[in-house]
């Protein structure tokens, strides 16, 4: 049997369709997220991505996954990051480092290879030295290290052209001397530069002051100075460089979230208002307070830009340390 709708039926079914509401499309994240981190677990980076993680499961309603991505100093996470598929479901914990390793030959990654989606962390560089040692402040010990023939003095807390390699290279070009002036000791990290240091075997450690907290609560190191504009809320008494020398140079490392290149904006645009009440929650700034560690802010069209000038910035620091290929 044959059914046939005449035309004012069919006028009405189409009209009846159009106040019938759509059928939605899958909102974002519809699954579990990860998280890369081009660092080991345990270290500062690996917190605080784990930390923002557990933060940001509350903002998104979707379990997020850190994993750790380690080798190459940065160069495999990174490139895990940016060989993802740009769907929102695979970001990374991205750090400093991808300013400084292409200029290095250890990657032709750049920032300009990633979707800048928020910075949630800025640590500055601090001057350590060993509590019993000759330097009282760190004009005593610029003093000391322009009166002393080159390398007399040693400092480590990173690998060779790590971010505290650099940042103490580009302190000391600042004031006059050769990047080259202090030897640099490559290392695993500031916590094992830091107990060398204590043992008499490193002069200097310019790391993140927060790195250096249980050795100098141990009274087995002090702080001289912090590259910062300001003073730390968790350091009170360490002046920043523009009071001990009256320079403005300040550096340090910053951490921030990032997908691979080619993100769609309306998923960029979910995962930087969530991140943003993630990075404002009780969970993540008072994790980040009790540690010590700094809380910047900067969205995804601002996170572009610092990574674009401090790309710049590194890559003279790693020209005139003479590491640039």
């Amino acid at each position: 049997m044959k059914t046939s709708i005449n035309k004012r039926h069919l006028a009405g079914l189409l009209g009846l369709s159009l106040l019938l509401p759509l059928p939605a499309l899958a909102d974002y994240p519809e699954k579990p997220i990860t998280l890369i981190v081009p660092w080991a677990a345990g270290g500062g980076t690996d917190a605080t991505a784990r930390t923002i993680a557990a933060a940001l499961e509350e903002q998104l309603g979707q379990t997020v996954n850190v994993v750790n991505r380690t080798g190459g100093s940065g160069v495999v996470g990174h490139t895990a990051m940016a060989m993802a598929k740009p769907d929102g479901y695979t970001l990374g914990l991205i750090t400093g480092e991808i300013n400084m390793m292409h200029w290095q030959g250890l990657t032709q990654l750049t920032y300009e290879d990633y979707t800048p989606i928020a910075q949630i962390n800025y640590d500055y560089a601090g001057i350590q030295v060993a509590a019993d040692g000759p330097f009282d402040s760190v004009q005593t010990l610029v003093d000391q290290i322009k009166a002393e023939p080159a390398r007399t003095y040693t400092a480590s807390g990173t690998g060779q052209g790590g971010v505290w390699h650099l940042a103490f290279a580009g302190f000391l070009l600042d004031q006059g001397l050769e990047a080259d002036r202090v030897s640099w000791i490559p290392s695993q990290g500031a916590a094992p530069a830091m107990t060398e240091m204590a043992a008499g075997s490193i002069d200097i450690v310019p790391s993140s002051v927060p790195e250096g907290r249980s050795m100098i609560e141990a009274g087995k190191a002090k702080s001289l100075a912090i590259m910062a504009p300001e003073r730390l809320d968790s350091f009170p008494d360490v002046p920043t460089l523009k009071e001990a020398l009256g320079t403005d140079y300040t550096i340090g490392e910053w951490r921030g979230i990032a997908g691979p290149k080619g993100m769609d904006p309306a998923v960029v645009e979910t995962l930087e208002t969530a991140i943003e009440d993630a990075y404002n929650s009780d969970t993540y700034q008072n994790f980040m307070a009790k540690q010590g560690f700094g809380t910047e802010w900067r969205g995804a069209e601002d996170f572009g830009k610092l990574m674009a000038e401090q790309d710049k910035r590194f890559g003279k620091i790693v020209e005139q340390v003479g590491l640039a290929k």
